[in-house]
């Protein structure tokens, strides 16, 4: 039996129509994403969303509503369990206060984890940007509703 890995993601859109995202590289393999990870044993989405967040932005976020859940197969890229993952639009309760990269992959430091943030306009959103088919679809969904 597969066991489940349950994540949780927030969709941040700024003023200029622009969402933030997160370039990361772990276990030797480089990837864009949206904020957030994985759900922890006891916690529930909203609140396991606001704590990655914080864990990730250092910023209080207000999820707004319900954006997309897996709704097809995702094995793990990472180990044998299945992805369910559930995105959300959320809100920033204060001011965002990150080093917001321009470049892919755009690095501070060295090591086994590394994490860098863009703002990307929707519009230019693109499916090839991002490694995982669930961030994918997400994309294809953001790119409908512009």
């Amino acid at each position: 039996m597969y066991p489940f890995n349950v994540r949780v993601y927030g969709l941040l859109v700024n003023e200029h129509n622009e969402v933030l995202i997160s370039d990361e590289q772990e276990y030797g393999i480089r990837f864009t994403k949206f904020p957030g990870g994985g759900l922890e044993a006891g916690e529930g989405l909203v609140d396991g969303l606001k704590r990655e967040f914080m864990e990730e932005c250092n910023l209080k976020v207000e999820i707004t509503n319900h954006f997309y859940t897996t709704d097809f197969f995702v094995k793990s890229a990472f180990n044998d369990s299945q992805i369910i993952s559930v995105y959300y639009k959320v809100k920033n309760m204060e001011p965002v206060n990150l080093i917001i990269k321009t470049k892919v992959f755009d690095f501070d430091g060295e090591g086994d984890v590394l994490q860098a943030f863009r703002w990307v306009k929707l519009e230019e959103l693109k499916l090839d940007d991002f490694l995982f088919p669930t961030d994918q679809q997400v994309v294809k969904l953001l790119l409908n509703n512009i």
